[in-house]
């Protein structure tokens, strides 16, 4: 039987998942609700229409929570309070007192809880762990992770201007944390050693960071990242483990790479949009598992907590001018 499901907020990711949901054989989207009743209006014709975010939670086995992290901790806790299982987007907040909080609420509460990472699934993320747990690299030497954005927010964000403000937004927030968490499972929990971050209106301005550097280690592997926004050229998003006897990387979110020598080489044969639904449907099996209590790679709330935690200490700590 089909899990029935609701998302509450529509933008850029939740209207993605109203054709991700639709798409799975095991679940129902049944309702969703937007803040915005015009965002509302433009998916009703794929989703029903709820008139409050309450009446989502009341409807459904699990809620997908889409809102921007300033909102988060507000519908995970009415889910609790509902005992509605949740999916939800990362950040889980902004304030670490309060995530903190949060976790453990969760925890307590027993319920199916987890959280929208994408390398928690992503066939990318889980062959790069494969083959690194199977010594296919040799000993692996570092990890690299580079960023470059030709503009932030991105074309497809046009709903989402909060991402230009460093309260909540940020590519460091949105996209970094992402490389984080799959840093983090294939070579192990990080911890941040330096970390550099501009902004083009200075340290005490309102817009998000436009270029930054950070160390962190795994244990004994070092993880260096780089990253910048302006300036014309294609995005990057790159995520390169080096080792002794070969180097794998993960290109573009969906794309895996690998090398012996002076060149890369596709590890899939398949073409993006085909590698991005894979993707997905892998992200929403695992969901399926979680809901029905067995064993799943879905990022728990401690995990994410973890993540928001190095992105959070990233932004207090490395700001300059």
């Amino acid at each position: 039987m089909a899990h029935r499901v609701g998302i509450i907020g529509l933008g850029t990711v939740g209207a993605r998942f109203v054709e991700q949901f639709n798409l799975h054989p095991d679940f129902d989207l049944v309702a969703a609700w937007d803040a915005d009743p015009e965002t509302c209006l433009e998916h009703a014709q794929n989703v029903e229409i709820a008139s409050s975010a309450g009446v989502v939670i009341d409807s459904v086995d699990v809620v997908y929570i889409a809102v921007p992290p300033l909102f988060h901790r507000a519908y995970v806790q009415e889910c609790l309070s509902a005992d509605t299982a949740i999916f939800c987007e990362k950040p889980l907040g902004i304030d670490l007192d309060e995530s903190r909080t949060l976790v453990a609420a969760v925890e307590a509460s027993g319920l199916p809880a987890g959280v929208n990472f994408v390398f928690s699934a992503a066939p990318s993320a889980t062959e790069l762990q494969a083959a690194i747990e199977a010594r296919n690299l040799g000993d692996v030497l570092r990890g690299d992770i580079r960023f470059h954005f030709s503009k932030w927010p991105r074309a497809w964000h046009t709903k989402a201007q909060w991402l230009l403000l460093r309260d909540q937004g940020g590519w460091i927030r949105e996209v970094l944390s992402h490389f984080l968490f799959v840093a983090g499972r294939v070579l192990g929990p990080l911890a941040l050693r330096t970390s550099d971050v501009q902004y083009v209106d200075g340290p005490d301005g309102v817009l998000c960071e436009e270029s930054a550097t950070a160390r962190f280690d795994a244990t004994d592997t070092p993880v260096v990242m780089i990253g910048t926004s302006g300036g014309e050229g294609p995005d990057v998003t790159d995520f390169t483990v080096r080792g002794t006897e070969g180097s794998m990387r993960i290109w573009d979110w969906y794309n895996l790479h690998r090398t012996d020598g002076d060149a890369w080489t596709d590890v899939f044969a398949a073409e993006r949009p085909s590698l991005a639904a894979a993707a997905f449907k892998a992200q929403l099996d695992q969901l399926h598992l979680m809901l029905n209590g067995e064993p799943n790679g879905l990022a728990t709330f401690r995990e994410a907590f973890n993540v928001q935690e190095l992105v959070e200490a990233m932004l207090q700590h490395g700001a300059s001018t």
